[in-house]
């Protein structure tokens, strides 16, 4: 649809908008922006979409770069952006693209509808993760939709030109959203043709994701920059001493916030001085210190901050309705002076290294190492000019049920005999 004329495409999109029952308020919106742009277009003597006249667009009405690079970018400016973005994705992929979905079902044929439930049962089958089966289905159904978009109304039609074609949506996300998108799919195919359901298994023909996630030096932060992030919560209201609580079950126990969301009451085991859980992303059982400042944190918060209610779970909305966190609910909205990673496990790698630097010397080979009860024989990068040692003996480690160490990160800074101190890391399994 590159050469489309631009009315044509944005009368196609308006028919896609009804076909996924967007309301008529939304489609009235949408009109009037279309109708903005096209009088521009027309000015600027274009009469197809071009993505860059429509940027043109966008900073001569509300001069958007100045805007985006002080910050200043308002709800209703990004959203006129999103419309420039959609119609260059409907012009490019004939498909509106899940980052504009609003409504919670996407697929409009029964057909569908009764093969995804049925995949997700297959997943449950499979014994896979809550995390990982949410994923899955959620991919999948996005995967469905785009084949409705393209009028394909039996999977047992799909061909690889229908699985190049939504892969090519996928360009310029990141690598693991792309690992993850791909491996969702693969697992979809399968089903698919071990099932019946197609005479192929196409998984085969979907492509692995060349880069590496390793092809770049983990990033921990410094202690001061972990203490700046803690410092500028808002203790003195509710959610403030929440999010400290939280906050800091990440920064100190590495916690996912998958976890955090779903810690219960039963977790704590205050007699004990412990936490145990069952991890969401590996279902096994983890027991972690219950240590002074995160056990105080969360008695404050209990105590002084969460809504009286009746909950099992130990953290809780502070907006009706007063419940826990859901699933899709993001954890980090916390402001701060310094630009945040949108991850938890980054805080983990910290946690690690800080634990490490406490009482580490560093051996001939220029490596760190902790004295030793424990050792191990680990890879480290190619500015490191010879193998190494790594021994552990003190290091806190999170324990199973069954008493054994949890495999965890370790994070090691690496000197090198003919440049002295690195700032290379390099993370390996302990």
């Amino acid at each position: 649809m590159n050469n489309l004329p631009l009315q044509d495409l944005i009368d196609r999109l308006e028919t896609e908008l009804y076909r996924l029952h967007y309301n008529e308020q939304s489609v009235k919106y949408y009109r009037g922006m279309w109708k903005r742009i096209a009088t521009f277009f027309a000015n600027e003597g274009v009469d197809h979409f071009e993505e860059d006249i429509g940027m043109r667009f966008l900073e001569k009405e509300y001069d958007f770069f100045e805007l985006e690079k002080s910050g200043k970018l308002t709800q209703s400016i990004i959203n006129v952006f999103r419309v420039i973005r959609m119609l260059g994705d409907f012009q490019q992929h004939g498909s509106i693209l899940r980052r504009y979905y609003k409504q919670k079902e996407l697929l409009q044929s029964n057909e569908f509808k009764d093969i995804l439930q049925r995949y997700a049962s297959h997943c449950q089958n499979k014994e896979y993760s809550k995390v990982t089966k949410d994923h899955y289905r959620k991919i999948n159904e996005q995967f469905l939709s785009f084949l409705e978009s393209h009028e394909i109304r039996y999977v047992a039609d799909l061909s690889t030109k229908h699985l190049a074609d939504y892969i090519n949506t996928l360009l310029g996300y990141s690598y693991k959203t792309v690992e993850l998108n791909l491996c969702a799919l693969r697992s979809f195919l399968r089903f698919l043709h071990t099932n019946s359901l197609h005479s192929q298994d196409l998984s085969v023909t979907v492509p692995s994701v060349k880069a590496r996630k390793q092809n770049r030096i983990p990033s921990v932060w410094t202690t001061e920059h972990v203490t700046k992030l803690l410092e500028v919560i808002d203790r003195g209201n509710p959610a403030g001493k929440r999010d400290y609580a939280m906050l800091l079950m990440v920064t100190r126990l590495g916690l996912r916030t998958a976890d955090i969301k779903h810690l219960k009451m039963d977790n704590l085991k205050w007699q004990d001085n412990r936490i145990s859980l069952i991890q969401s992303k590996t279902s096994r059982e983890i027991n972690l210190p219950l240590l002074p400042d995160v056990g105080w944190a969360i008695i404050d918060y209990l105590k002084n901050g969460r809504p009286k209610v009746q909950s099992p779970f130990v953290f809780l909305r502070h907006l009706a309705p007063l419940e826990p966190f859901s699933d899709e609910d993001l954890l980090f909205k916390v402001a701060c002076a310094e630009s945040a990673p949108r991850t938890s496990r980054i805080f983990w790698a910290t946690t690690a290294a800080e634990s490490l630097s406490a009482t580490t010397t560093v051996n001939v080979f220029g490596v760190p190492v902790i004295p030793a009860a424990v050792t191990m024989t680990v890879a480290l990068p190619a500015v490191v000019m010879a193998p190494a040692t790594v021994a552990v003996s003190t290091c806190l480690l999170p324990l199973t049920s069954s008493g054994a160490p949890e495999p965890c990160r370790v994070i090691l800074n690496v000197v090198t005999p003919s440049c002295g101190l690195s700032s290379d890391r390099s993370e390996i399994a302990a």
